[in-house]
């Protein structure tokens, strides 16, 4: 008990996960609202040419946590295109395209 209390003093968290889990799961849509308290954030597989597709996964975290997760993201994307160069997206270089075409969007 000792060592978890000098890791929670320390700030780190020993993170476990299941095999379950550990699999992931393969998302290629993400569907974003937000209350006061919470931002609920949906991972979607859907088929191309499919009228339907199904959530993978929820996640729901506060507002907090969402800028947290924000700002990792952003630096994590950073050195990704430091290593390998700048994700173009297929709706920046289409002057002509009427919105997105990622299937990644925001509410």
């Amino acid at each position: 008990m000792a060592n978890n209390n000098e890791q929670q003093k320390q700030g780190q968290v020993q993170v476990n996960m299941t095999p379950e889990v550990e699999k992931g799961v393969y998302s290629n849509l993400a569907i974003m609202g937000f209350t006061p308290t919470e931002f609920i954030m949906d991972f979607v597989f859907h088929h191309p040419g499919m009228p339907r597709a199904n959530v993978q996964s929820r996640v729901v975290m506060s507002p907090v946590q969402a800028k947290r997760l924000m700002r990792l993201l952003e630096q994590n994307m950073a050195n990704y295109e430091k290593s390998f160069g700048a994700i173009k997206l297929p709706e920046d270089s289409s002057p002509t395209q009427n919105g997105p075409i990622s299937p990644f969007k925001i509410n």
